[in-house]
């Protein structure tokens, strides 16, 4: 009998060593074909470290917003001043092709901020701030051409000003 249980164990003990080694084998190939695969993504070409962001749609403060580098798009949205009723969840963003006709965004004389006149050509920050006084003084512009009415500002600038402003009552 004794002999019986020998064999016995003596087999059982192979059938262990062989299922071990076995699960071993099978582990091995299996933990080999989970090694992280490098993925290359195709280069795209950089933006310009500042470019004009055209925001409109839902917010207080529509218009073309120059960026700087490190800018986020929810800063610059934030920026135009995101209305109650507006859907952030969607954001549309075009960007044009090369040479690509873009009807530029105007700028009312009557409600923009000095910050905002400073984005039109050839008005800084001294000529943004005397739009801004000569409005608070003498109530709305009616037309683009009044600027002339404002020391400092002729012909020249308000030529400039004309294609990227309006007035609106």
């Amino acid at each position: 009998m004794t002999g019986i249980r020998e064999k016995m164990l003596l087999i059982i003990a192979v059938f262990l060593i062989v299922c071990l080694i076995t699960g071993m084998i099978f582990f091995s190939i299996r933990l080999a074909r989970l090694q992280p695969v490098e993925i290359k993504l195709k280069e795209v070409n950089p933006m310009a470290a500042a470019v004009n962001i055209t925001v409109g749609g839902a917010v207080s403060r529509p218009g073309i917003y120059a960026s700087r580098a490190g800018d986020t798009l929810s800063a610059v949205v934030s920026a135009a001043g995101v209305s109650d009723n507006a859907d952030t969840a969607h954001l549309v963003i075009y960007v044009p092709e090369k040479g690509e006709a873009i009807r530029p965004q105007k700028v009312d004389l009557n409600r923009a901020g000095a910050w905002m006149l400073q984005a039109l050509p050839g008005i800084g920050e001294g000529r943004a701030r005397l739009i801004v006084d000569y409005r608070t003084k003498n109530g709305p512009f009616r037309s683009v051409e009044d600027l002339l009415k404002i020391e400092g500002f002729g012909k020249s600038v308000v030529d400039k000003v004309r294609d990227y402003a309006t007035v609106e009552d």
